[in-house]
């Protein structure tokens, strides 16, 4: 006897769910921040320091110190002072200067108030790296270059983003002009989200790069990172057309540095 099948019930049409999109926006309050208002040596709650004089990987001249001769806090900012001293076998000192206790800081706004230093030779930078260099080392997990500048090339100020497919002269890069970086303070922001990294001066937008969805050596930049406040000297890119030694002391100075948290919303 053949064998006979129920007719089955008839479904409605498969209708994939489609997921509301995410609009990303920034806590008004910062949840880390210094404002500097004390005196001497950077809170060591919150800052500690990159110390010595191998290069950095760039040949850099400088000698990265702990001392407050380069890196202190008095009238309401941080001033990072280069000088041209002898200093642990180099013919510079100067700090780098370090955020401490950001395990949070993995997307969000982040933004530096800062005038400066002239002159031929110097590298200021205002950047970020991460905590962890979870999918290797530089510059496979990442960094991002919230301001640089380098002295023989005034007022033109960077920002950039390394990743495994993008660092070093092939980086992700924009600039702008900024007639008044020596004289003024500018603010220096970024805003990160997982869709995107967004540079701007002065709230002006300078820089996007997007999330390309194609994994870590794109995009990295799903992991937390901590700020880096520093003055260099000379080095691959800075000392480009040498240093200029009547120039010094020369110094950063930084108003305040503030991160707030990223909230997320459906469209």
């Amino acid at each position: 006897m053949a064998c006979s099948k129920k007719s089955e019930p008839s479904l409605p049409p498969f209708t994939p769910v489609v997921q509301p999109a995410k609009v990303y926006g920034f806590e008004s309050n910062a949840s880390w921040a210094d404002e500097f208002e004390y005196n001497g040596a950077p809170d060591a709650s919150k800052w500690t320091y990159d110390t010595g004089g191998s290069g950095w990987g760039n040949n850099e001249l400088q000698n990265y110190t702990t001392s407050t001769d380069n890196a202190m806090v008095k009238d309401g900012m941080l001033t990072i002072t280069a000088k041209k001293e002898s200093s642990g076998g180099r013919d510079y000192s100067s700090a780098r200067v370090v955020s401490k206790n950001n395990a949070d800081m993995l997307y969000g706004r982040y933004e530096v108030r800062a005038k400066l230093p002239a002159g031929t030779g110097t590298w200021p930078a205002i950047w970020m790296l991460p905590n962890d260099y979870a999918y290797g080392s530089w510059p496979n997990s990442g960094e991002i270059d919230i301001m640089e500048h380098v002295g023989y090339d005034p007022n033109n100020v960077h920002f950039s983003v390394h990743n495994q497919l993008y660092n070093a002269g092939n980086a992700k890069t924009s600039t702008k002009r900024i007639e008044t970086v020596f004289s003024d303070f500018h603010k220096y922001r970024c805003d990160w989200t997982p869709e995107s990294i967004k540079g701007y001066y002065d709230d002006e937008l300078v820089f996007t790069y997007t999330n390309d969805k194609q994994g870590p050596a794109s995009w990295p930049f799903d992991k937390p990172f901590h700020f880096l406040l520093n003055v260099a000297i000379g080095g691959n890119w800075g000392g480009v057309k040498g240093v200029d030694n009547s120039i010094f002391p020369v110094a950063m100075q930084i108003d305040y540095v503030r991160f707030y948290k990223m909230t997320t919303s459906d469209k």
